[in-house]
């Protein structure tokens, strides 16, 4: 199937989240993915320690050099701590004046709690980014952050949404697995800029081991809609597949350990 995914996204030294999470993703998808690194992290299980970021010039020559020679399918968006990063991707994307679908996922904090975007940054995300999102992915504090409401019910994520829209962006997936954590069931809500929305709802599965979810999520819609999928069966798709990855997850760390991205493939077929 192929499609071709540009990752612009933070590394994560601990493999869980971050480009690393978003390669393991597209590739064990059918996909072929792409980076440009916008700061690098030293992280484990148990939280980020330290955050490096790149240059800027340097973050807009990654992008450059790639769409102008391999060229993409899809872009996909994840932590960018600091401002000048946001601005410097969008101007190399008017520079290249490309109609890509762009996956944004709004990465504010590590799953242990660390804070992986500048306040600063806040402005230029939701300003110049997710103006460009097909599809923006917050988690329910990603989107009370981003709406200034508190989202405690369904109706609350529904207007949550109606005030994401007026930032730009084509859909929003919004994810409820932290709304009720004491239900069997978690509920993603896909809604359109056309009013539509979609129900995603599945089995709650009772384990730490979910460190690197929401950027698993967002590469797997990027990875389907740079194979031709619809949108609505990109987010099936991730759906699923983020399920298995984290029934699966091989339980490493002493804290929130990484998922089993590679659960798609099938080692037997090789000696």
């Amino acid at each position: 199937m192929n499609g071709r995914v540009l990752i612009i996204a933070g590394s994560d030294s601990g493999g869980g989240a971050g480009i690393q999470a978003d390669l393991k993703t597209v590739t064990c998808l059918g996909g072929y993915a792409m980076t440009a690194i916008t700061a690098l992290t030293a992280q484990n299980t148990e939280g980020v320690t330290a955050i490096h970021d790149v240059p800027v010039d340097f973050i807009k020559e990654q992008i450059r050099v790639v769409l102008s020679d391999i060229g993409a399918d899809c872009l996909k968006t994840g932590m960018l701590s600091q401002p000048g990063a946001i601005h410097a991707i969008c101007d190399v994307l008017d520079e290249l004046a490309l109609d890509l679908p762009m996956i944004v996922d709004p990465v504010m904090v590590a799953k242990g709690g660390a804070s992986l975007l500048a306040d600063q940054a806040l402005e230029a995300l939701t300003t110049r980014l997710i103006p460009r999102a097909t599809v923006l992915t917050p988690n329910v504090s990603e989107a009370e952050k981003l709406s200034g409401l508190s989202i405690q019910t369904p109706d609350d994520m529904k207007a949550a949404a109606d005030i994401l829209f007026t930032l730009g962006p084509k859909a929003v997936l919004m994810k409820g697995g932290h709304l009720d954590e004491t239900s069997e069931m978690v509920t993603d809500y896909l809604y359109l800029n056309d009013g539509q929305c979609h129900v995603y709802e599945g089995e709650r599965l009772l384990t730490r081991h979910t460190h690197g979810t929401g950027c698993t999520t967002a590469s797997a819609i990027a990875c389907g809609l740079a194979q031709g999928m619809t949108l609505q069966q990109a987010v099936k798709r991730a759906k699923s597949y983020v399920f298995e990855a984290i029934r699966t997850a091989p339980r490493y760390g002493r804290g929130h350990g990484p998922l089993n991205h590679g659960h798609t493939v099938k080692q037997d077929e090789y000696p």
